[in-house]
């Protein structure tokens, strides 16, 4: 039985999502339209205003697998 992604989501920091960004050779306005977000909020991402939750972690994950992406996201946080 497979693993789901939502078990193998990771949580990103804004080093990573700049450096995944950096990577794939986009501004922070390309990348936004890419995940269908505002520039601001990549923005927010990367200098660690904010981290990004739900899909767009989904999709962050999958965006890096596809460009062959080594990244080192912290393991997600457990709530208490």
């Amino acid at each position: 039985m497979k693993k789901s992604l939502v078990a193998k989501k990771k949580q990103w920091d804004g080093n990573s999502i700049q450096a995944l960004r950096q990577h794939l050779g986009l501004t922070q306005s390309e990348l936004s339209e890419k995940l269908g977000t505002r520039q601001q909020t990549i923005s927010e991402w990367e200098t660690g205003m904010y981290r990004p939750r739900g899909a767009s972690v989904t999709l962050l994950t999958f965006i890096a697998e596809q460009a062959k992406f080594k990244y080192q996201a912290a393991p997600r946080e457990k709530k208490s």
